[in-house]
């Protein structure tokens, strides 16, 4: 089985807590990652980039996972972003024409605070992932999976939707 690679950016996905301040801040460890991916029999590798909200992200960071991406061996790539713009970012990926198959996925619900969604997504763009023969830019959210130009943002319902 090939090696899959999972870049962890930030978001959602990775906020906790914080007791002192009473804020939800990023936890920079990957442990929401690791929690879910543990228990998993494949070979995979987590590295931990940027530790961003999506919303605070900039064209360096968006160059900085592209330059993590194509420095490394891997072919196959999941990176955990935040929703708000994970499609902002699919597409910077998508014009640089990387030969790799790469699956952007998040949650809008932190993994501290209830890891279904976060587990189900990242579920889903791993097993997505493992059947993907074209090198394409897609995004995993919310059970919808396609090419990241497809799966987009509803935010009046709150969740992602696929269109045509």
């Amino acid at each position: 089985m090939e090696k899959i690679l999972i870049i962890d950016t930030g978001g959602t996905f990775n906020k906790v807590y914080n007791p002192i301040s009473g804020n939800l801040e990023i936890d920079r460890s990957g442990k929401a990652i690791e929690s879910i991916a543990k228990s998993w029999l494949v070979d995979f590798k987590v590295i931990n980039i940027i530790g961003k909200d999506s919303l605070d992200m900039i064209d360096s960071d968006r160059e900085k996972i592209y330059k993590t991406i194509k420095e490394s061996e891997f072919k196959k790539i999941i990176i955990v972003h935040g929703t708000d713009t994970i499609d902002i970012t699919a597409k910077y990926l998508n014009k640089l024409n990387l030969d790799r198959q790469i699956i952007l996925t998040g949650a809008m619900v932190p993994f501290s605070i209830n890891p279904i969604e976060a587990t189900a997504n990242l579920s889903s763009a791993y097993g997505y992932l493992l059947k993907l023969k074209e090198n394409r830019v897609y995004i995993a959210m919310n059970g919808k999976i396609d090419l990241y130009k497809r799966v987009i943002k509803n935010r009046g319902k709150g969740y992602f939707v696929i269109t045509l």
